[in-house]
C-alpha cells in the first residue's frame, strides 16, 4: 500500500493521497481477513456469517427478529433469512411466530445452538488473538479505539453521501 501512495505522489504530486493510505490499508485488511479461514468455525461446519447470527442471538439473551437480527449483523435481510434456514434446519435455532402478526418471527437459540457458541467462542477468539499477535496489546487497545472513532464518523456520514 505504501508503494501505491508513492506512485501516486509521483504521478500527481499536488493532491492528498492520505486518505488513500488509510482506507487502502483498511480495505486490503478487510480483504485478507475475508480470505482467511476461520478454523475453529470450519470445524464445526459454520461460516462466519451463521456464526455472528448465533452469537449475536447469544450475546443479546433474548428473541430477535431477523430484521433485529440483520441491523445488529450488517447483513441483508435475504442474507440472514438463507442463513437462518441452515440454523434452523440444523437444530440451532428456534422459530416462534408472532402472536399478533403471523408474518413476524422471534427467533432464538436452542439449547443445540447455545451449546455450540458457548464452546467455540474461546477457541474463535483464541484463532482471532492469533492473527493479532504481532501487534502488542496497548496497540491493539488504540487501534481499537481509533477504528470505534472512524466507525461512529462513517455511520453518521455516509447515509448522506452520494457517489
Amino acid at each position: 500500500m505504501a508503494r501505491v501512495v508513492r506512485e501516486w505522489q509521483r504521478v500527481h504530486p499536488g493532491i492528498d493521497t492520505s486518505p488513500m493510505a488509510v482506507i487502502g490499508r483498511l480495505n486490503r485488511c478487510a480483504a485478507l481477513l475475508q480470505q482467511a479461514t476461520d478454523a475453529p468455525l470450519v470445524r464445526e461446519g459454520l461460516t462466519r456469517p451463521e456464526f455472528d447470527l448465533l452469537g449475536t442471538l447469544r450475546r443479546t439473551g433474548r428473541e430477535l427478529t431477523p430484521g433485529q437480527l440483520a441491523r445488529e449483523t450488517f447483513a441483508s435481510g435475504a442474507a440472514v433469512t438463507k442463513r437462518l434456514r441452515v440454523l434452523e434446519q440444523r437444530g440451532l435455532v428456534t422459530r416462534r411466530p408472532d402472536v399478533r402478526d403471523r408474518r413476524v418471527a422471534h427467533l432464538s437459540l436452542t439449547d443445540d445452538g447455545r451449546a455450540l457458541i458457548d464452546r467455540i467462542l474461546p477457541d474463535q477468539l483464541g484463532y482471532e488473538s492469533a492473527l493479532l499477535a504481532g501487534v502488542a496489546p496497548e496497540r491493539q487497545a488504540e487501534l481499537a479505539r481509533t477504528l470505534g472513532e472512524l466507525l461512529v464518523l462513517l455511520e453518521g456520514r455516509l447515509g448522506g453521501l452520494q457517489p
